[in-house]
């Protein structure tokens, strides 16, 4: 029986983060293990509840040669430090050699990739937990899947967010080879087929880490309430049947919900160090003019203050995000308004990259669309510099560039599906309501309407656009934050614990 504590205390559990409180040890500011928006979310949200005096702890696998890079000679002085556990020390690092020698978050290959969870999963359970007496347990994505059923044999309650729709499989001989003793709590675990007993289930009947985690979890919550919905009344054919099942149980039973990201504190206009002008709500006009202007000289097109300017920020896929559309009416697109002029910009990598650079060369159009690698800093001047950015997505768990966007002064024009739906209203300029523009039909159609209402927009009055543009920075800035994001996983740890997360 745990002790129970004034304060309550929680485990966020997550193979990536970018950053953390000072307060949580010394090697807070040295961590830094980032493949996507996970390692965002993770810190946002341990900064956020460490800020309102939760007694949060976090732990994450000891990727030795990131942090040492990162870092350097600070890192290799507090290692002792951190394997001695000091008494307040509030990050955990798994140690293995598995991830000691990695680059990256997640290896190219798949089967590094179960390696890495298996082990990191294993420390979590032998070590992490015993050493750290959680009152409650947060688990992220696959590569923590296991963890809600060992929480559940320990009569810890156990929060599984889901990120990403992803998954593996490994049987329990597998899993137990790796060191993990599975067959304490092997029956709350999800197999490929209904388990018969251990030793006939051992070795021949994989187990769904993703599907395990929803099927153990006491509570899940997906990473946007529209993205959930979708799920359950099965809009996505890309999602597995087990998966929407065991949603659809959690859901009846009240125990699913959908909480929406926030962007990192750091993506703001005023206070952005990697902006050549900074600006606020009340300065954006000639500000984002000023960044217009930097952009196009830095990128080789036209350098006009008019020009309508268009930002692709994410990843060029060829199923979620929408590169397909784009790439059907590119050229149509640019042709259409050439005498405006429209000009697109790419900070996104992805095998539709290649398909963009294409259409780019073909028609000679280098002066008018941008494609670049993805660069953290170029991003952020593009968020700056552009007039709307475009996110024309098939699907979106959550999404973060409609949420970043606006905080910029720049429109999205986006899909209406997902966490857009939730974070993206369409602009109704006579109710004085509204921040973006939104279309229904994931076709190039849809996608050129919503363009030409983008444009309809940018050519209303200077100050009506204006006036427009300040209002929807402003309700940016209140909407989409930690704070608020904090504030619903508060709430949920309370509801879970039966009682408050903050205490005396």
């Amino acid at each position: 029986m745990l002790r129970r504590r004034k304060k309550p205390r929680v485990l966020i559990v997550t193979p990536e983060v970018t950053y953390l409180p000072v307060g949580m040890g010394k090697m807070a500011n040295n961590l830094k293990a980032k493949a996507g928006g996970l390692a965002d979310v993770s810190a946002a949200l341990i900064n956020a509840l460490f800020e309102e005096g939760g007694d949060v702890h976090v732990a994450m696998p000891d990727y030795r040669n990131i942090f040492n890079h990162e870092s350097g000679t600070l890192l290799k002085n507090v290692y002792g430090a951190i394997r001695k556990k000091m008494p307040h020390e509030r990050i955990h690092l798994a140690e293995d050699r598995a991830f000691f020698y990695m680059n990256s978050v997640y290896s190219s290959y798949g089967s590094e990739n179960i390696k890495i969870s298996l082990a990191f999963q294993r420390e979590v359970i032998n070590h992490i937990i015993p050493h750290v007496k959680p009152d409650l347990i947060h688990c992220n994505d696959w590569m923590t899947g296991l963890l809600p059923a060992k929480a559940r044999e320990l009569g810890i309650p156990c929060l599984f967010t889901i990120h990403n729709i992803f998954t593996v499989y490994k049987t329990l001989a597998e899993i137990e080879d790796q060191g993990i003793d599975a067959a304490l709590f092997w029956k709350h675990l999800f197999f490929m087929y209904p388990p018969g007993n251990y030793e006939e289930t051992r070795k021949t009947n994989p187990v769904d880490f993703l599907v395990s985690g929803v099927f153990a979890a006491h509570f899940i919550n997906t990473v946007s309430p529209s993205f959930l919905l979708e799920i359950i009344e099965g809009k996505h054919p890309f999602v597995e049947e087990p998966l929407k099942r065991e949603l659809t149980f959690k859901w009846k039973a009240d125990c699913a919900v959908g909480i929406l990201n926030s962007p990192d504190p750091s993506f703001s206009p005023e206070k952005d160090p990697g902006l050549p002008f900074k600006y606020s709500a009340d300065t954006f006009a000639t500000g984002k003019t000023k960044n217009k202007q930097y952009l196009q000289n830095r990128l080789g097109l036209i350098e006009n203050e008019t020009a309508a300017l268009f930002f692709w920020p994410s990843r060029l896929d060829r199923i979620q995000k929408g590169s397909p559309l784009l790439a059907h009416i590119l050229y149509d697109v640019i042709s259409k308004y050439w005498n405006l002029p429209l000009q697109i910009v790419f900070v996104a990598n992805g095998e539709f990259q290649e398909y963009m650079r294409r259409i780019v060369w073909q028609f000679n159009l280098s002066d008018r669309v941008a494609v670049c690698d993805f660069d953290e800093s170029l991003s952020r001047l593009a968020y700056a510099a552009s007039d709307f950015i475009l996110m024309p997505s098939a699907f979106e768990p959550c999404g973060l560039p409609q949420m970043i966007a606006p905080i910029y002064g720049s429109l999205p024009i986006a899909r209406n599906t997902g966490g857009i739906k939730d974070t993206i209203t369409h602009l109704n300029i006579k109710n004085n309501s509204g921040n973006g523009i939104l279309f229904e039909t994931y076709d190039p159609e849809g996608l050129m309407w919503a363009i030409d209402q983008a444009i309809n927009f940018y050519n209303l009055p200077q100050k009506l656009k204006e006036k427009q543009i300040a209002r929807i920075m402003k309700e940016s800035l209140v909407s989409f934050n930690h704070s608020v994001t904090a504030k619903h996983y508060i709430e949920l740890y309370e509801k879970m614990l039966n009682r408050p997360f903050i205490g005396s």
